[in-house]
């Protein structure tokens, strides 16, 4: 079996695990007492606070530890609010946030606060220089993660956190996917992170508040790790995570080097093995090791299913493998396709022959589901007697309704990627210029339609109301 979903959690670091089973035996007593145990347990929590901080690139006591990765995250992003309130109530994100960041944001416009979500481009980073124009007078926060957790796409953190030093914003940055490869760039003024991301066991997160920063903890009092995070202190587990840090970020620069070059045979050769695929995220601004990758015609979760019955553990943004049928809100606001979604995403020390197995695996898995669903083979016919030229002086506004030279697909009730599938059958049936109206209530298809014509290239139209659902217009251009 393969491990490739990283990004979620990595597995333990043999480190890791040397240092909870020390630590299980020497820091089991309260730090906060005097007496020798106690001692004992308060010098192994000052240790790793000092190896964490030096990772990070912060102060000891600019630095404490959570429960998690997202409790840093909410506490980082209300304490940091509450303490510039005087200042104004404004927020700002980008749209492909972690859902931790996201949250909180949608907390704060509950609580009366407004929030700017600054949108990000089809390789998913953002603009640095939107979100310079984001930051107003009344900015309390603005909060950009390091790098993408789904795409891997690396943000330009440096540059925002220049542009609101400049304009006296703090900027909290997500470093959860980055902080086991190199400390973050640039002057931030809070950090939040998760251990189980680089090799640390589960709840162990870290908060960097830079001094300076005005911050006004939330929620009762609590006299431990600087008032900033309440309950007793998992000091096995930090012990652990302190360690595991450290471990990676020695492997980190030759581990690096060896799993770029791993996601780039990926990224290169899984659309020569497999057709109908969109390959996503920043080809060079990335994670060494995440690649992200779409399927037309591909029901996500029979993937995914599939892909495990072959021996690869990997994970998706696809609607069709989530609970609330919405696609991923990082593929959404960057765009692009989303049914067939798949992320792999390497864990260090990952061979070779494992990448070359997946690759050897993946195309007959993917027909397999594609045969399934009934999906298309080849790209559609053209119509007789139609002339491609035709519909090069189309205009691109979209007809009223159904008229000649326009096929309806009804696909309300149905999931992706049949909406999809049933658009790519009947393309071929309308002349140049003619349009299809595809009617479809799953949220998938909002993306995957225009999707669809960008790498079949068609026009898409538009979207209208219609009395079920809503309906996709599609010009035929070829």
């Amino acid at each position: 079996m393969s491990y490739f979903d990283a990004a979620s959690a990595a597995p333990l670091h043999p480190v890791a695990r040397q240092g909870l089973l020390a630590a299980l035996d020497e820091g089991w007593a309260d730090p906060s007492r005097l007496y020798r145990e106690g001692r004992r347990a308060r010098l192994l929590l000052d240790a790793a606070r000092a190896t964490a901080a030096e990772a990070v690139g912060c102060r000891p006591d600019e630095l404490v530890f959570t429960s998690s990765g997202t409790r840093a995250v909410h506490d980082g992003v209300a304490g940091a609010a509450a303490g510039r309130r005087r200042v104004g109530r404004h927020l700002i994100v980008s749209s492909v946030e972690h859902s931790s960041v996201l949250h909180s944001a949608e907390r704060h416009t509950a609580a009366g606060g407004s929030v700017t979500e600054v949108a990000v481009g089809r390789t998913g980073a953002v603009d640095a220089g939107e979100y310079a124009r984001a930051l107003r007078p009344d900015t309390a926060l603005a909060c950009l993660q390091s790098a993408n957790h789904e795409v891997g796409t690396e943000q330009p953190v440096t540059e925002v956190a220049e542009a609101c030093r400049a304009a006296g914003v703090p900027l909290l940055v997500d470093a959860a996917q980055s902080l086991g490869w190199a400390p973050v760039p640039g002057p931030w003024s809070l950090l939040a992170a998760s251990a189980h991301k680089w090799g640390g066991p589960a709840g162990v997160g870290l908060l960097v508040v830079r001094k300076g920063v005005r911050f006004a903890p939330q929620g009762p009092a609590d006299e431990r790790e600087s008032g900033r995070a309440a309950g007793f202190e998992n000091l096995p587990a930090i012990v652990a995570a302190a360690a595991s840090l450290r471990a990676v970020r020695a492997e980190a620069a030759a581990e690096a080097a060896r799993l770029r070059e791993l996601t780039e045979r990926i990224r290169a050769r899984v659309p020569e093995l497999v057709a109908d695929v969109e390959v996503v995220g920043d080809p060079l601004r990335r994670l060494p090791g995440i690649v992200t990758f779409s399927c037309l015609y591909v029901d996500g979760e029979t993937l995914l299913h599939e892909l495990d019955r072959a021996g690869f553990s990997v994970s998706s943004g696809s609607s069709c493998t989530s609970s609330t049928l919405t696609p991923s809100h990082v593929l959404r606001a960057m765009g692009v396709l989303s049914e067939g979604n798949v992320r792999v995403s390497l864990p260090p020390g990952t061979p070779a022959e494992d990448v070359e197995r997946f690759l050897a695996a993946l195309p007959g898995v993917v027909s397999g589901v594609r045969e399934r669903v009934g999906a298309p083979v080849g790209a559609a016919p053209a119509a007789p007697g139609t002339d491609a030229a035709a519909a090069a002086g189309e205009p691109g506004g979209a007809p009223s309704g159904p008229g000649a030279g326009e096929r309806v697909v009804d696909a309300v009730g149905r999931r992706c990627p049949i909406p999809v599938i049933e658009l790519a059958r009947v393309i071929g049936q309308v002349p140049v210029g003619g349009t299809v109206r595809v009617l479809a209530d799953d949220e998938a298809a909002r993306l995957d339609i225009p999707a669809w014509c960008e790498m079949r290239g068609q026009r898409y139209l538009g979207e209208e109301p219609a009395d079920r659902g809503s309906a996709y217009l599609v010009r035929r251009v070829s």
